[in-house]
């Protein structure tokens, strides 16, 4: 019986593995990647079987050689007595044993190598970079391919003689070669020899160890940054070597044991590998660094930490930063500022973390539909302005599932199956209610981009697998009054996607989803098709799987077609002399944090990165194109020499799809968090770390970084603006006042595109920074004022993305201030306010204008155009008895005491009249119904938005 169950569990266990594999094979067949799962596949099972069957071949090979070398006699005892019975009754069955033991083994080892497949091809395939190491003049290439895959052999290689020695010890004392008790010899002289053969032989690769530990000194972190020290390369480097001149002796003394008796050599050199690993490669070291080094560390490490400067700056791709001192201005005369002003870019007033409700409500049609939460930006042409291109706040309505009550197996996976239509705004206006003015929008799709195939079957939102394409017309498009069933609807006809016609197909997929419905259910016929592993970043990551692939994709209308656009990092661990960073902590910030649709990276370590390849997939049919961004990179050299074909040059991306490319987030984050403190390239300075920066926190977010924004800036350098990703510094510590201003060329058909420009102000001038503009803008006066106006019984502001612009020799603060309901599932934020900073002087006004305006007059905060928020004293009492009445109706619900609150209610509805009188009366009222202040009478945080009243509130 047992043999049946054990046959049926590797039947149905190698069922499954098929099943995995032949889908993963169809997917890949249908992205047009085979290749790339082949190869994997192919890599795998090689170093699987390698790595298993030599492991498994010593292991076996050295217990045989033990079981043969086992005692004809062993002396009487009760140690042996107690094995003789375990001889007994394993003895008979000891080929099977060794048989399960070795199959577990090489299983295990064999899995471990063939997790290695990334390192072997990559050593296969290697590009040299045409860089040497200042130390070893050993071409970059060597570290980064060749020194891993060294150690990762040699790390194999101490695991098979570890346990094979253990395995023949094993063997040796339970066959009575070694015996802890009796008469005569504690070890047999064939077990001594066996024994000592082996060890030596790890001692023997300890002398190997020794000498790779040289190289690997390139990452060393003794000193004050990575890379070989002082002591490193005056002491640690020689220790290494004379190490592994002792080992080898040692060695030698273990295999002396074949012809020569006794424990004296082996225990001598046992005794002296100790030692010397202690003295010469610990304790010396050590005392080098206490007594020698540290005194004077200053000047003893400046060289090497010059080296890990210039090795650091150019393995994050920052060498060509352009840092330039300035000195902002706090004022302008009345001729800079008209001058200025008319070279002031479209600075972006929507902020895409705050109005994705705003697009939700707008923009949604049906409950079905979802926006994501940040939208994202883009750069479409203006009609209005000779086609130039301006900051554009886009996003795919995509499907959310079935609405309430009608979630079932049919609709989930065969009728809500794709998203459908684009929705654009330009980020610099709004409508007469404060609302996006949109250009692309609406059911079917109306607006300028010419979008000629709007459904969204491959998106962030997709679900997990959909069923398409069947005969009939199943999946619906949207809702259509003109149609008889109320709705529009569509049947696939993409080349995305796996057919799943078959029985076969059907069987494997029904496995695959734990779903038997794939297998059962009449509406998948032979034209269907299944869709799955849907996501932009998904599908990109899974092409090309040495990619690491950025947090936040974004479509763009490319050729009438919605097309996702995934940037792509080739990176690297093992860069000498480059200081690691960890991937996660470089690019956390709100976004990551509290967005859905930013996804955080994970926690590697890495010190080298480039934007290697952009990547593109197509919304309707799932096509994962790659284009080699960064051809020069050698890392993408090797890969795209192991994976041929896959990556198309970069002379073949598409005019219209270049327009839409931008500098990557997640890249820019990285290099600024370097860059914080790789800006010193002075050793002396850097080791004293006086000048460090560090990334200020979100002053309008929730105590995360402030996520870096794309902008259209004007930097001094440059005689027109263009479109940038920017982002701010402090000094490291507890000061928040700004210290730099970090920008970078994001246009792809420029010359200058990843230029970095950095704008450094001096360290004897105190110039705010976004906390303290924030600060600023919460506790003045009479922007407080304003905001109580602003908001109403129901209602509360919501402050958006507080950007800094190099403007007129200064800074320039810009944040826009939304107005919403606390409570409603139909409201949205509002563009209402724009609060600006430059110097000393704050402006407050209805649109940008206004508020600049007052700035550059030098005036300050005068009354705000549009809707009047200044009140005459009657207004101001009304406002107060408005208040007030509310308040206490508020305390007497709490209380349960529903005779005050009907009292307060009757207050509050004649402080309302008392205001609808004045207004009829001429007399200034605000722009929304009275609200409690708030605590601190400032603009609310950026929490995530809450529901917004209908505009006029």
């Amino acid at each position: 019986m047992l043999p049946v169950i054990l046959t049926l569990v590797v039947l149905v266990a190698a069922f499954l593995a098929f099943t995995a594999i032949w889908t993963d094979v169809l997917w890949y067949r249908s992205v047009g990647f085979s290749t790339v799962y082949t190869k994997q596949i192919t890599t795998r099972v090689l170093l699987f079987f390698s790595g298993g069957l030599i492991m498994v071949a010593l292991l076996g090979a050295n217990v045989v050689t033990a079981y043969r070398l086992r005692p004809a006699y062993r002396p009487s005892s009760v140690e042996q007595q107690g094995l003789d019975r375990y001889r007994t009754v394993v003895d008979p069955h000891r080929r099977i044993i060794l048989i399960v033991i070795l199959g577990l083994v090489g299983l295990l080892t064999a899995s471990a190598a063939a997790g290695q497949w990334r390192t072997w091809l990559a050593f296969l395939n290697r590009q040299p970079f045409g860089i040497k190491d200042p130390q070893f003049h050993k071409d970059v290439s060597f570290f980064v391919f060749t020194y891993p895959l060294l150690r990762v052999v040699l790390d194999y290689l101490f695991t098979a003689v570890i346990l094979t020695f253990i395995a023949a010890l094993i063997v040796h004392y339970l066959y009575g070669g070694v015996r802890v008790q009796g008469e005569g010899e504690r070890v047999s002289t064939a077990a001594r020899v066996h024994l000592s053969v082996l060890f030596g032989v790890f001692v023997l690769l300890k002398a190997v160890a020794y000498w790779f530990d040289r190289w690997g000194l390139a990452h060393s972190n003794r000193g004050v940054v990575t890379g070989p020290s002082y002591t490193d390369v005056n002491v640690v480097l020689p220790a290494k070597t004379i190490l592994a001149a002792i080992a080898l002796i040692c060695a030698l003394m273990f295999f002396a044991t074949i012809i020569r008796r006794g424990a004296m050599l082996p225990g001598m050199a046992f005794g002296l590998l100790v030692l010397s690993a202690i003295l010469i490669g610990g304790v010396f070291p050590l005392l080098v660094q206490t007594f020698h080094v540290k005194p004077s560390e200053a000047d003893k490490e400046a060289k090497y930490i010059g080296r890990n400067i210039a090795a650091t700056r150019a393995a994050y791709d920052v060498d060509g930063a352009k840092i330039t001192d300035f000195t902002p201005n706090a004022k302008l005369s009345p001729e800079q500022a008209k001058q200025e002003t008319s070279t002031l870019p479209n600075v972006r007033l929507l902020d895409p973390a705050v109005v994705s409700p705003t697009y939700q409500q707008l923009q949604q049609i049906k409950g079905f539909y979802k926006f994501p939460n940040p939208l994202d930006i883009d750069r479409y042409p203006d009609p209005t302005d000779n086609n130039a291109l301006r900051d554009t706040i886009v996003a795919v309505r995509e499907v959310d599932g079935p609405p309430a009550g009608q979630v079932n197996w049919i609709n989930s996976h065969l009728v809500y199956t794709h998203g459908y239509g684009f929705v654009a705004a330009p980020g610099n206006q709004v409508d007469s209610q404060g609302a996006p003015a949109f250009t692309e929008k609406n059911i079917p799709p109306t607006g300028t981009l010419g979008i000629t195939q709007p459904r969204v079957y491959f998106g962030e939102r997709s679900p997990s697998y959909s069923i398409v394409g069947g005969a009939t017309d199943r999946e619906l498009d949207y809702p259509d009054d003109k149609s008889p069933t109320g709705q529009h609807n569509n049947s696939y006809a993409g080349k995305g996607g796996v057919p799943i016609g078959s029985v076969f197909n059907r069987t494997l997929y029904a496995i695959r989803f734990k779903e038997k419905n794939l297998l059962l259910s009449g509406a998948i016929n032979s034209h269907s098709r299944i869709l799955y592993d849907r996501s932009p970043r998904e599908r990109v990551q899974k092409a090309a799987p040495w990619l690491k692939v950025d947090g936040n994709p974004y479509p763009a209308v490319v050729d009438g077609r919605i097309k996702w656009i995934v940037d792509g990092y080739t990176t690297a661990s093992d860069y000498p002399y480059s200081e690691r960073t960890s991937l996660a902590d470089a690019t956390r910030d709100t976004n990551t944090e509290s967005r859905v649709s930013v996804t955080a990276q994970a926690g590697d370590r890495i010190n080298y990165i480039r934007n290697s390849v952009k990547a593109t997939v197509d919304a309707y049919d799932g096509t994962v194109t790659l284009y080699a961004w960064d051809p020069s990179d050698p890392i993408l050299k090797t890969w795209m020499k192991a994976f041929p074909g896959t990556v198309k040059p970069r002379t073949a991306i598409p005019a219209d799809l270049l327009a839409h490319l931008r500098y990557p987030e997640d890249m820019f984050k990285v290099q600024r968090q370097i860059l914080a403190s790789y800006h010193v390239q002075n050793p002396q300075a850097y080791y004293s770390g006086q000048d460090f920066w560090a990334v200020p926190n979100d002053p309008t977010g929730e105590g995360a970084l402030e996520p870096p924004y794309y902008l259209s800036v004007k930097m001094p350098d440059q005689t027109s603006p263009g479109f940038a990703l920017t982002s701010t510094f402090v000094p490291r510590g507890k000061a928040t006042n700004l210290t730099a201003f970090m920008a970078v060329d994001s246009v792809p058909t420029s010359r200058t595109y990843g230029q970095i420009r950095i704008l450094q102000v001096p360290r004897s001038q105190v110039t705010p920074g976004p906390e303290q503009v924030q600060n600023t803008f919460e506790n003045n006066p009479t922007v407080s004022q304003q905001l109580t106006l602003l908001r109403g019984p129901g209602s509360t502001t919501v402050s958006g993305n507080l950007l800094t612009l190099p403007f007129g020799g200064g800074f320039l603060y810009v944040e826009p201030v939304y107005l919403q309901a606390k409570s409603g599932a139909g409201s949205y934020p509002l563009l209402k306010r724009v609060i600006v900073s430059y110097g000393n002087d704050i402006g407050f006004g209805a649109t940008l204008e206004d508020a600049l305006n007052q700035v550059l007059k030098g005036g300050g905060i005068t009354t705000p155009t549009g809707p009047p928020l200044q009140s005459s004293e009657d207004v101001r009492a009304a406002i107060d008895a408005a208040n007030k009445a509310y308040s206490d109706a508020q305390n007497a619900l709490a209380k349960g005491d529903w005779a005050a609150y009907g009292e307060a209610q009757k207050q509050l509805k004649a402080a309302l009249d008392q205001l609808a009188k004045l207004r009829e009366q001429g007399k200034s009222t605000p722009s929304a119904s009275p609200s409690p202040p708030a605590s601190s009478g400032s603009p609310t945080s950026r929490a995530t938005p809450a529901p917004t009243p209908t505009p006029g509130g």
